[in-house]
């Protein structure tokens, strides 16, 4: 008789310590096989062979196997479509429970609900758990329970319902004698056997020096200063816990712990409202008479603007795979609004850049610049790009780092004029939300 196993599926949560879901499955008893699937569904839309996201995860998961090796057990990696994948392993193995963490993203819900479907009709037990945010779903919701789609309340009651058990750790990590046994090691395919190539890029720390968080409010704002955590990658795939996180805010920042709050926001409004994903929050807004000039919009994503500021964070971001948050705001106000192109042509090219894309807070930031999402920016406020270069970067310490070339005294022209930019954004708002 083949050994009865729970599996536990890593996807967001590339992590053994403080994991929920897999804190669950080592305390069942039986002993636990850990798998890591690549999707090919995913793999496939890559538009990059050079993918740094790609490649911190397949870094994360060799940390993970290495050790799983280290406690005489071992990470199965497997290439696929998910459920022919458990199709397969399930022959293999014999499977009596599947844990796995919750995924809020609509192609995620559909996947998971296909596998559970599938595992449920062979009689194994399926459950899910709470992991990367600290509220989900319902739980922060109004008194009639409707979703909050307006995020100073919504953080308002997010921190009253706040309490030690939201924020406790699940000791998964003091259960590691319970995973699967093995002398075998199992393959793990290289990143070019994937069909990818190494990147050069250097991935943030996952620890922060305390000062950072503690001065997040003061510094935040300035991008020539090193006053944010850059931790969005390590969030995105699970390599630290949201929870050890919220906790070091609660005693260091309060701003810091927003900007946590905003990600719980943003992860509840594509839960409630998965529309966002291909359209405007506000349905009136899909009126909007984009210009959606091509040769504008290579120039913006190749930071030639002839706008330092935006110029600086389009460098930055095609150079390095980061870029600050309050130069996002900046940039993506000034594609949507002084250049009139359609909000998502942006969201996409951050998806395909950004090392901490995800996909709720991409979604809803952009929305939010385009002043079409929650909570957003009215219309009628357009970034000054002069004005916010002279409030964050007064010295052009970041502009000259990105845009060197501005040094010499003279730069491109700027591809639009403010003043015109702002009256013209103005028009093609007002014309779309007026009612006929």
């Amino acid at each position: 008789m083949i050994q009865p196993l729970h599996v536990f599926w890593f996807r967001r949560d590339l992590r053994l310590e403080d994991n929920a879901g897999l804190f669950y499955a080592l305390k069942n008893g039986q002993a636990v096989l850990p798998v890591f699937i690549f999707d090919e569904d995913i793999l496939n839309k890559l538009p990059s062979k050079k993918d740094a996201r790609l490649y911190f995860i397949h870094q994360s998961l060799a940390e993970l196997k290495k050790e799983l090796n280290e406690l005489g057990s071992d990470l199965l990696v497997k290439v696929g479509k998910p459920l022919e994948v458990w199709k397969e392993i399930n022959q293999d193995f014999n499977i009596s429970s599947l844990r796995f963490n919750h995924d809020y993203e609509p192609y995620a819900i559909k996947r998971d609900e296909e596998v559970q479907s599938f595992f449920e009709s062979k009689g194994v037990s399926v459950q899910s758990y709470k992991d990367q945010c600290v509220f989900e779903k319902n739980e922060v919701v109004k008194d009639d329970g409707k979703p909050y789609t307006v995020f100073t309340p919504y953080s308002k009651k997010w921190k009253a319902k706040l309490n030690e058990y939201y924020l406790k750790s699940y000791p998964s990590e003091s259960l590691k004698n319970n995973f699967f046994k093995t002398s075998q090691i199992f393959d793990f395919p290289s990143i070019e056997q994937l069909g990818f190539e190494k990147t050069e890029v250097d991935f943030p720390a996952k620890i922060v020096a305390s000062k950072i968080i503690s001065d997040y409010g003061t510094n935040r704002d300035f991008p020539a200063i090193a006053g944010t955590s850059k931790l969005g990658i390590h969030f995105r795939f699970g390599t630290i816990s949201i929870r050890e996180k919220a906790r070091k805010a609660i005693s260091l920042s309060e701003v810091y712990l927003n900007e946590l709050i905003w990600r719980d926001f943003y992860m509840q409004i594509l839960w409630h409202f998965p529309h966002v994903v291909n359209g405007p929050f506000k349905p009136n807004y899909s009126l909007i008479e984009w210009r959606n000039n091509n040769a504008e919009f290579e120039k913006w994503k190749n930071g030639e603007t002839g706008y330092p500021i935006v110029d600086a964070g389009m460098r930055e971001l095609k150079e390095t795979g980061f870029m600050h948050n309050r130069v996002r705001m900046i940039v993506a106000s000034f594609l949507s609004k002084h250049l009139l192109i359609d909000w998502r042509w942006g969201e996409a090219w951050f998806a395909e850049k950004l090392l901490d894309f995800e996909l709720s807070s991409n979604n809803g930031g952009w929305q939010w610049a385009a002043g079409c999402g929650t909570d957003a920016a009215p219309y009628f406020r357009v970034f000054n790009p002069t004005l916010q270069t002279e409030k964050f970067d007064k010295n052009a310490v970041y502009i000259k780092k990105w845009v060197p070339e501005i040094t010499k005294g003279k730069y491109l022209t700027p591809i639009v004029n403010h003043d015109f930019a702002r009256k013209r954004c103005l028009e093609v708002y007002k014309k779309a939300l007026s009612p006929s």
